[in-house]
């Protein structure tokens, strides 16, 4: 079961071999956010706040079949 604050190790996808801590869970969809990993540069529109708009990284979700609790040993 991993669980937020677990270090876990990226099996498969474009950030194979890293490693990163799980800030949020989400186990109905069987999917956790891990700090630093599946990183999306995100365009936000104009608003009145910033009229200029913004360009922004977040972290997407990663399914959990594609990650592996490291073991603190």
């Amino acid at each position: 079961m991993i669980k937020k604050g677990d270090k876990v190790f990226i099996l498969s996808g474009n950030y194979k071999g890293n490693t990163g801590i799980v800030l949020k869970v989400f186990p109905r969809r069987s999917k956790v956010i891990v700090q630093g990993i599946n990183i999306v540069k995100k365009h936000i529109k104009p608003s009145a706040e910033k009229p200029k708009g913004e360009i922004i990284k977040k972290e997407l979700p990663i399914h959990l079949s594609n990650l592996k609790k490291e073991s603190h040993g």
